[in-house]
């Protein structure tokens, strides 16, 4: 496999890398799904109203995209990603084995969700999960618009992920008002 640094993308890194790479390919992560478990007091939302945004949780397994660094852009590429990911702490940056599209296997460097940060978030029913969507304003935007970028990107890879449609969907429908939900 090519040298160079591989990160794995599950979320708003899959449409804004924000860091320089020369490849990206699908990619399958063992171990880890994708979950709305972080709350966001930054960019999706402010510690007083906090969003919800992505992280990768233990068990199942992850389909998103890796991106290849080139050896010369690693070390700017890492700035970038700690600046971005770890304002405070709720990530823990590792490297994951990570199945490429033509069945290679890659170190990925990924962002696993800390389970025991303040800011992990487990939902109790949905109702939770679409409250948190809803009021999630900050700096990169709205939680609801998160949500929506990484749904359209997920489709957009051929990649089925239909309780993150269907909160999409329930979040749009609750913000309508109770007539959009009966039509």
């Amino acid at each position: 496999m090519q040298d160079g640094l591989w990160v794995f993308a599950y979320g708003s890194l899959m449409w804004r890398p924000d860091f320089p790479y020369i490849a990206d390919r699908p990619a399958r992560l063992w171990g880890y799904h994708r979950a709305l478990c972080i709350l966001s007091s930054h960019y999706r939302g402010t510690p007083q109203r906090p969003g919800l945004v992505l992280g990768l949780d233990r068990g199942g397994s992850c389909l998103g995209r890796v991106f290849l660094v080139p050896p010369d852009q690693v070390e700017r590429a890492r700035e970038i990603l700690i600046a971005r990911e770890m304002i405070s702490g709720v990530y823990r940056p590792c490297f994951l084995p990570a199945r490429l599209d033509d069945g290679s296997t890659v170190s990925a460097w990924a962002f696993v969700a800390q389970r025991g940060h303040a800011q992990y978030f487990r939902a109790q029913h949905p109702g939770e999960l679409v409250r948190l969507i809803r009021q999630g304003v900050g700096k990169a935007g709205t939680s609801r618009d998160y949500l929506a970028e990484t749904v359209a990107q997920l489709t957009g890879l051929g990649i089925k992920d239909g309780s993150l449609h269907r909160l999409l969907a329930r979040v749009d429908a609750e913000a309508a008002g109770p007539h959009a939900r009966t039509a």
